[in-house]
Formats: structure tokens, C-alpha cells, sequence
């Protein structure tokens, strides 16, 4: 491989030099991306083999939203740092050549079937949330497969419909040897002058500085919903009645859809929530896209094994179309299910809706979560609330709010020489 010496500051050089795969880095602004994924992709075109198999009929990609910015952020850049191991350009493919023979190509994403058909050794993405994900999970990822290529994502962390950078980011960390994931803030670039951080932290809101220079994955629902106040706790209280509350969707079948058309999807969740006198705690909420069959089945298991006061499913068509079966197998089962229907309002009073039932409670500690699977997934959608449009769980666990009576405790002695003044109206 022909030698070259580009400059890295640590935190580019460690995510560089690490020998996963597959990286995954969300940095703020002025972190150094661009050049980090400049200079990955300059030292993978110099290959000539990977992991003993012959490069020389694959190309290296950088994939970014838009052709504009493909242009704007890494042609002329990726032109400066390697001038002398650029052997021709084509300007308007926004492709070139390196001594060795291979290419470089530079694509947009709009447009995902024209990235078919290439045999690829390394491929960046820049600024992936803004990218669907099936670009890389149906599209890219298999022209990876015959010579075990890498890829590496940049971006800051934007909230999108269905967060797949932030899901990817995150999954990254279990995915064995071959992931790895990286977060940095923009004081991390050693060359970007402290002043100027706190100039823009001074003039930008809380939600925006956090995204935009802390690399933080929550939107502007963070300023609704807080993450940090997801407090786990292992042993339930030792009182209170147990609720389950119902967020249906709107039983599609899935058995034609991609992954990535499937994780766009609304899920049906059912919220199972013990309230007492210290609160809520929520011992599980079950999640996923079943038929109507199906979403009956779950809400009977969970009944059989809870035995809740309560069942609350939101009323409408959904709810109806539930109801033609769950009776029936209630009965076979021998099974009581004390249904109440639940009113949820207008769509565009959601976020307000469930900012009111959830909260203040959880600023004030009154929620408590029990440790489980489910945690994972209800993370996702607090920091993409109210911006994404997955809102199923916390939608479930907020009409808890309207099925459930709670109990604050006996604070107040009612004296037993009390009178009403008027018997009519009882005061």
C-alpha cells in the first residue's frame, strides 16, 4: 500500500486506528468527521487486497443525503489531502482515480436504487439519520459480503421517524468485535477554540446545543420527556393495584414488508403498571406488529398472567375490531377482562396529552421501571419524543393515567365531630 501521512488529532486517530469493522461515530459539529472519514477513505482506496482477496473489481463509496452535499463537504476536500495519489478526477461523477487503479465514488442517497450493483470494499456514511436505512441494510451491506469490506457512519445526532442512526449507534455496542461506536462532543477537536463553544451554547436553545455540539441523541422532546428519569428499580412496591392500558395499531401484514418498511411501522404496546401509593411502577410493556388474532392473544396473557383491576383500550375502529375476537377467547379461557374504553382526543394534543400524564411524575420520581428488554425500545422513544412519530409505549403507559385510581395515603384526619353546614350540598 503506497505510504501517506495525513494529520488526525487523538479522537479521529482512535476511531481510525481501531480495528473493527464496522464504526459507528456521533460527534457534534466541528468535531473533525469529515476529515476522519476523508482520510479512511483515501488509506481503504489504497488497498489492493483485504483480507486475502483481490480489490481491483471493487470501488470505495462515501454515501451522503444529497449530491449538494457530497460536493460541499468531501469533494474538494478529499481532492486537497491526497493530491499526489490522485491519478484522474471525473468532476461531474464526482468520482476519481487513485495510483493504484481503484476508485472512489462519491453517491447521494435519494435516489437508493441506482447504489445497486457495485462490489464494495469500504463504504462511508455521512450524516446517516438524514438517509433511509434500507440503504444500508438491503442496498449496501450485501455488495460488502465478498471481501468482508468495512463501513463507517458519521453524523450528528438528529431524531428522524424511526431513529435508525441512534438504533444503530446503540446496537453497536452488542454486536461483538466486528462493531464499535464512538460519541464525542466538539471540544474533543483540540483545534476548535473553547470560546466559541460557549459563545454558541449561549445563543442556541438547550435541546438544539445538546444535538448540535454534545452529540446528544435526544430531540426537542428531551425538553418534554427526560431519558436520565427512566429510573430502574429491581423489587416492586409493596403495595398497589395492578392496570394494563393498550395502544393498538393497526394490524397490518407484515409478511411482504422489508426490515426496514417493518421497523417504520406503529407497534401495538400494553403497558402493565402497578399504582399504589409511591407511584407507578411498570412491570413490563409488551410491544410488537401483530394481526388482530394475535394483538387479542397478547392482551389475554398478559390479563391471565397480571390479573390487572383494569384493561384500557383506546376506543375506535382498532379497538372494536379487538373486541370481535377477545371475548370469545376470554370465555374459553375462563378469564375475566374488566374493559374500559379510554378517550385519547386529538392527535395534535398527543404530545401534550402524554406530557401531562408522564411528566411530572417522573420529575418527581413517581415513576419506577422494572429491568427488562422492553427498556431498550422505550429509551428510543423518549429521546425521539414528541419528533418521531414511534410513540407507541409511551402512549400506552400514559393512559394509565386515565384507568387507574391512586391512593396518596391517609395525610388527613377527618375529625369525627364533623358536620355538613348544608345537608343539601354536603358542606
Amino acid at each position: 500500500m503506497t505510504e501517506v501521512n495525513f494529520q488526525l488529532h487523538p479522537h479521529q486517530l482512535e476511531v481510525y486506528q481501531h480495528p473493527a469493522r464496522f464504526k459507528v461515530v456521533a460527534a457534534g459539529r466541528r468535531f473533525g468527521k469529515s476529515r476522519l472519514a476523508a482520510v479512511w477513505l483515501l488509506t481503504e482506496g489504497l488497498r489492493n487486497e483485504l483480507n486475502g482477496r483481490d480489490l481491483s473489481l471493487t470501488e470505495t463509496w462515501y454515501i451522503a443525503p444529497t449530491l449538494e452535499m457530497c460536493r460541499d463537504i468531501m469533494w474538494r476536500l478529499i481532492k486537497y489531502l491526497a493530491p499526489d495519489i490522485i491519478r484522474r478526477t471525473w468532476e461531474n461523477e464526482l468520482k476519481l482515480e487513485l495510483t493504484n487503479g481503484r476508485l472512489i465514488q462519491l453517491k447521494s442517497a435519494d435516489k437508493p436504487d441506482r447504489l445497486r450493483g457495485v462490489a464494495l470494499s469500504a463504504v462511508a456514511f455521512d450524516e446517516y439519520a438524514q438517509q433511509r436505512a434500507e440503504v444500508w441494510e438491503e442496498i449496501i451491506q450485501p455488495t460488502l459480503a465478498d471481501v468482508r469490506g468495512k463501513a463507517l457512519w458519521i453524523g450528528t445526532p438528529v431524531v428522524d421517524a424511526d431513529s435508525h442512526f441512534y438504533r444503530l449507534w446503540l446496537d453497536a455496542a452488542d454486536q461483538g468485535d466486528d462493531w464499535a461506536a464512538w460519541q464525542f462532543v466538539t471540544l474533543e477537536n483540540p483545534f476548535i477554540p473553547a470560546e466559541e463553544i460557549e459563545r454558541a451554547r449561549r445563543t442556541m436553545t438547550t435541546a438544539a446545543f445538546r444535538r448540535e455540539f454534545e452529540a446528544s441523541f435526544e430531540s426537542v422532546g428531551g425538553e418534554v420527556l427526560d431519558s436520565a428519569l427512566l429510573i430502574e428499580q429491581d423489587e416492586p412496591p409493596a403495595d398497589g393495584e395492578i392496570y394494563v392500558s393498550v395502544d393498538l395499531s393497526g394490524f397490518a401484514d407484515t409478511s411482504s414488508h422489508t426490515l426496514a418498511q417493518l421497523r417504520s411501522l406503529d407497534e401495538t404496546a400494553i403497558a402493565v403498571v402497578q399504582v399504589g401509593t409511591s407511584g407507578w411502577y411498570v412491570h413490563d410493556i409488551i410491544h410488537g406488529r401483530w394481526d388482530v388474532r394475535r394483538t387479542s392473544v397478547e392482551i389475554l396473557r398478559a390479563v391471565q398472567k397480571w390479573r390487572p383491576v383494569r384493561v384500557g383500550i383506546e376506543r375506535g375502529s382498532l379497538q372494536r375490531a379487538v373486541m370481535g375476537y377477545l371475548p370469545d377467547q376470554a370465555r374459553r379461557l375462563g378469564i375475566g377482562v374488566p374493559i374500559v374504553d379510554v378517550g385519547v382526543g386529538p392527535r395534535k394534543g398527543k404530545a401534550q396529552r402524554i406530557g401531562w400524564a408522564l411528566q411530572g411524575r417522573m420529575e418527581q420520581g413517581r415513576i419506577k421501571f422494572a429491568p427488562g428488554s422492553y427498556m431498550r425500545a422505550l429509551r428510543n422513544q423518549v429521546h425521539g419524543f414528541p419528533a418521531s412519530r414511534r410513540d407507541d409505549m409511551i402512549d400506552a403507559l400514559a393512559l394509565i393515567d386515565q384507568i387507574a385510581t391512586t391512593a396518596y395515603g391517609r395525610h388527613a384526619a377527618i375529625e369525627e365531630t364533623w358536620q355538613p353546614l348544608d345537608s343539601a350540598v354536603g358542606y
